[in-house]
């Protein structure tokens, strides 16, 4: 059900006289104030009337957002309402479909010009179009802007006119149309936010109106965001104090506590922590670019995290081109793999209200289909994949690392992916899924995109025949298992499990079946 406040709630008329013309900024992943064109747009129009819309999903086909985004969400929100307050700025908040809400509340507001920063994937895109017609069928002007990406989709293509499917030349690419564009368009802006100005109107509902979209967990599931409370800082303010701590403590010259050679070991501080800021907008990707190729880091530090961000880009790319990238393997060859795969099991659990989310029922479907022994080893090799209970002391680690925190450390998000999916023989989606209930930084295009290229099944991937082994990459990278240790205090001791599966055992099958599906698609060929 669609929900708005009513208009006598709002009493639009105390500011909609003619000197006093109302401009709606529609704010969705861009929850900042700081270089966002579509918010300069609407000031320069009128007065700025803020709008966030939570779109239900049963309305628009939109994907529901994790329990863990829902919490940052909250949080980002009234960070951004706070700001926004500074300039007599409300935030209005709804919960419902945008195509009826907006136009609906563009009305009331007698506003004649709305704006907001675009969408790349689907149904969004066709949402915003469908609104962008119905605003400018009531005579309001209705104007889109970039600001997600450092470039959008569309504007990067081969030599031939498509898509890029291969990092390296996207990368060259991108690379020189950044540097080949004008400060406006990919300079840091400051968007004059002095001539922000608002009505003043609703400032003390904007607060109280974000705690009634329901974004936070139900009580019984309430401690679980403890963890992220305790790490995470959401809003633009969290953003830009994460980009400056970021730039300060990399030294200028290379060195093993710089982010090209720490990255790769998660128990030094090497990382920006800036993806969550990055997937709500807090802070745009281009002014992170220009921060950091301003910045005093090393050349090396500076190329190396700027590789990252287009990588970024790249999976946003690939989904615009993709829009299934979250459900359909892009190499169809990986449709004949025989992953271990329960349709029914559902890691939506912060709907369904599970006290422990790690441990969701066994579908009767999965037991019909493989039997009852073999359907319940891998719903045990499942949970104890969820509660970081493998036996496998690095995966262990970082799965309760991101249960904990909300996040993981990218070289072991790679680990525990590949263990997943070759080790266990469990399908990606099952990764993917958990990952976006569990990540406070599941994005759309990053979270599908990185799955399938850990799997094997998708553009550019890792080979499916390099399977990450964790023993060895633990030797590589937590050298003293400091790491480990801070995750996993009880290895080596009585208490700590067996390893669920053999590693070189189960390295030997995950291959025997790859090739398998090789000789089924080159059979499928030469018929």
């Amino acid at each position: 059900m669609n929900f708005t406040p009513s208009l006598d709630e709002i009493r639009f008329a105390r500011y909609t006289e003619p000197q006093n013309e109302i401009s709606i900024v529609w704010f969705r992943d861009d929850l900042r104030l700081t270089d966002n064109e579509a918010l300069a747009a609407a000031a320069g129009h009128g007065k700025v009337l803020g709008i966030y819309i939570l779109e239900a999903p049963s309305l628009t086909g939109v994907r529901p957002l994790g329990g863990a985004s829902k919490w940052w969400l909250h949080d980002s929100l009234k960070s951004l309402a706070t700001q926004l307050s500074k300039h007599n700025i409300p935030l209005l908040l709804a919960h419902g479909d945008p195509r009826t809400l907006l136009p609906q509340i563009t009305r009331e507001a007698k506003a004649k010009y709305v704006s907001w920063s675009r969408r790349y994937s689907q149904p969004q895109r066709s949402i915003d179009e469908e609104v962008k017609t119905a605003l400018r069928a009531q005579d309001a002007e209705a104007h889109s802007f970039d600001g997600h990406l450092l470039f959008e989709p569309w504007k990067i293509s081969t030599n031939q006119g498509g898509a890029y499917k291969i990092f390296t030349p996207f990368s060259k690419k991108l690379k020189a149309l950044i540097e080949e564009s004008n400060e406006r368009q990919h300079g840091i802006s400051s968007n004059a936010q002095a001539a922000l100005c608002g009505p003043g109107a609703l400032l003390e509902r904007s607060h109280a109106g974000i705690d009634g979209l329901g974004l936070l967990p139900s009580p019984s599931a309430a401690h679980w965001t403890g963890g992220l409370e305790k790490v995470w800082a959401p809003g633009e303010d969290g953003a830009l104090k994460k980009l400056e701590q970021f730039i300060e403590s990399r030294p200028a010259m290379s060195s093993q506590e710089g982010y090209a050679a720490g990255r790769d070991f998660p128990s030094l501080s090497a990382t920006s922590g800036l993806s969550a800021h990055l997937r709500f907008g807090e802070v745009s990707p281009r002014y992170v670019w220009n921060a950091v190729s301003l910045s005093p880091m090393s050349p090396e530090d500076r190329r190396s995290f700027l590789n990252e961000l287009m990588w970024r880009d790249f999976a946003w790319h690939r989904l615009y081109y993709r829009p299934d990238l979250a459900t359909v393997n892009v190499r169809r060859e990986f449709d004949m793999f025989d992953w271990l795969w329960d349709s029914e099991d559902s890691a939506s659990w912060y709907a369904e209200g599970y006290f422990d989310p790690r441990h969701s029922p066994l579908s009767r479907n999965v037991e019909k289909r493989l039997g009852a022994e073999e359907a319940s080893n891998f719903h045990m090799s499942l949970q104890a994949w969820r509660s970081g209970k493998t036996g496998i002391p690095l995966v262990d680690a970082g799965m309760r690392e991101l249960w904990e925190t909300g996040h993981m450390h990218n070289r072991i998000r790679m680990v525990v992916a590949s263990f997943l999916t070759k080790n266990l023989g469990i399908h990606w989606r099952h990764g993917e899924e958990w990952f976006w209930e569990t990540l406070v930084d599941a994005d759309p295009a990053s979270n599908a995109f990185n799955w399938q290229w850990a799997a094997g099944s998708g553009d550019d991937a890792s080979p499916y025949f390099r399977i990450f082994n964790p023993i060895s990459q633990a030797k590589r990278y937590d050298p003293v298992n400091a790491y480990i240790k801070s995750w996993v205090p009880e290895v080596g001791s009585a208490h700590y499990p067996k390893p669920i599966v053999d590693l070189k055992e189960a390295r030997n099958a995950a291959l025997e079946a790859y090739d398998e599906v090789k000789a089924l698609r080159n059979q499928h060929k030469n018929l």
